[in-house]
């Protein structure tokens, strides 16, 4: 489903890159996303649409799209999401007209989302979508880290823990697994590997046009 206007100096498109970034709670995914968006002009976030209430400091259409559970259900019977998930008894799913819209801008789309809606974006964009999958130092750090965050209740956090673990045993369902010890050096994979499949040769829609064009000079 990908495609994208941008295009090079010699007239070559490339289709649209789906990037996902996925990690339990607490191993650094957000900031590493936000550090992306931030420093690369081409990349926007996908905003999910979420059952759960709006938080201090978040703002609807920036943070997430603040839905109630029968507009959720409305929204997915008419096949307004590409994927969805239910998660700590909320519900969150990717709108599907803002991703279109995002691409054919020419810009490449940022996913915060789960194994569950990495496996069904998946299954629907298939080649156009790079998953990243970040793994803490340890499940000990992790639950230090979400104890540093002091956002949530000690039954919160460790609810949170228990969805880690199952959260990493999907890790074979990503095409990258990187381990944040450090977050500079995490965010820099992760910024490579979104160079490199930018470049990626199925992503050239221009490059057989272009060789011909060469060749006949």
């Amino acid at each position: 489903m990908a495609h994208s206007t941008e295009s090079d100096p010699h007239g070559m498109k490339r289709r649209g890159v789906l990037f996902v970034l996925s990690s339990p709670s607490g191993a650094g995914k957000s900031t590493i996303a936000r550090k992306l968006l931030a420093e690369d002009a081409d990349l926007q976030m996908s905003v999910s649409a979420t059952t759960r209430a709006i938080r201090p400091g978040e703002v609807d259409g920036r943070d997430y799209h603040f839905v109630d559970l029968e507009r959720f259900r409305a929204m997915v019977a008419n096949h307004e999401f590409l994927e969805w998930a239910h998660v700590f008894d909320h519900r969150y799913g990717t709108p599907r007209q803002q991703v279109e819209d995002i691409l054919a801008s020419g810009r490449d789309v940022l996913f915060d989302i789960d194994w569950q809606g990495a496996q069904q974006l998946f299954q629907i964009a298939g080649g156009d979508v790079v998953r990243v999958f970040i793994l803490p130092p340890s499940m000990e750090e992790l639950h230090r880290r979400l104890i540093a965050r002091a956002t949530d209740s000690e039954a919160v956090i460790d609810a949170r823990m228990g969805r880690a673990a199952a959260e990493v045993s999907h890790w074979d369902g990503y095409d990258y697994v990187l381990v944040n010890d450090d977050v500079e050096q995490c965010y820099e994979c992760v910024r490579t590997i979104l160079a490199a499949e930018r470049l990626k040769r199925s992503r050239q829609t221009g490059l057989i046009g272009f060789i011909r064009s060469m060749l006949k000079n």
